[in-house]
């Protein structure tokens, strides 16, 4: 039995300049883990939710995600926030 591929999809969004998060890279297998390593390699916050990613994956890169997708994106900035927050 084979494992499932792995995916992933990076977001971008600056408060003041973007209406709302943009997925800027999306991938699966080895793209996947060069968006990963990349996301490490600039302390860039990592989040695992399979099925958000299944969703995210099918935009398009450079699109605001829609308006159906904000409460799940919104969470997880809340979370990554939080986070910068506390290291300062």
């Amino acid at each position: 039995m084979h494992g499932q591929r792995k995916k992933a999809v990076a977001l971008k969004y600056q408060h003041g300049q973007d209406n709302a998060p943009k997925v800027v890279a999306k991938g699966g297998g080895i793209v996947a883990e060069k968006i990963i390593e990349l996301a490490r390699q600039h302390n860039v916050h990592i989040t695992r939710d399979q099925h958000l990613v299944e969703v995210l994956a099918t935009l398009e890169v450079y699109r605001e995600i829609p308006v159906e997708l904000y409460k799940a994106v919104a969470q997880i900035l809340i979370f990554v926030y939080k986070m910068a927050q506390k290291k300062e």
